[in-house]
């Protein structure tokens, strides 16, 4: 199986930015889709973006597009998620996820994702 670890996380102002990063190991990513999900305290986790595993298709959330970009080297395995424009009700602990490219690259259904990463909190705030 796919282990996966995130960095990347920390305080940051509304307006600001950070790139997460999922660092992967165990396997090649050539056969996984990566997904980044994020999960507020009291809120279901939701899917953020995804990325097949060629890196050919990228998926978003409708809240983040045109703020959020999500990249992969495959030389460092390694998948990222740029955040700009960040806002206060995007505090949360933000996860990796891997799938087998079998299913696709769609963030959904979060059941799909069968390895997560242990999560990066992200608090947006002054």
């Amino acid at each position: 199986q796919l282990q996966l670890v995130e960095s990347g996380g920390g305080l940051v102002q509304p307006g600001g930015s950070l790139r997460l990063s999922c660092a992967t190991s165990g396997r090649t990513l050539d056969y996984y889709a990566i997904g980044w999900f994020r999960q507020a305290p009291g809120k279901e986790r939701e899917g953020v973006s995804c990325i097949s595993s060629s890196g050919d298709t990228t998926n978003y959330a409708d809240s983040v597009k045109g703020r959020f970009t999500i990249s992969r080297d495959k030389n460092k395995n390694t998948v990222y998620l740029q955040m700009n424009s960040l806002k206060p009700d995007e505090t949360a602990i933000y996860y990796c996820a891997s799938k087998s490219n079998l299913f696709g690259s769609a963030c959904h259904p979060i059941t799909a994702f069968g390895s997560w990463g242990q999560g990066t909190q992200i608090t947006v705030s002054t």
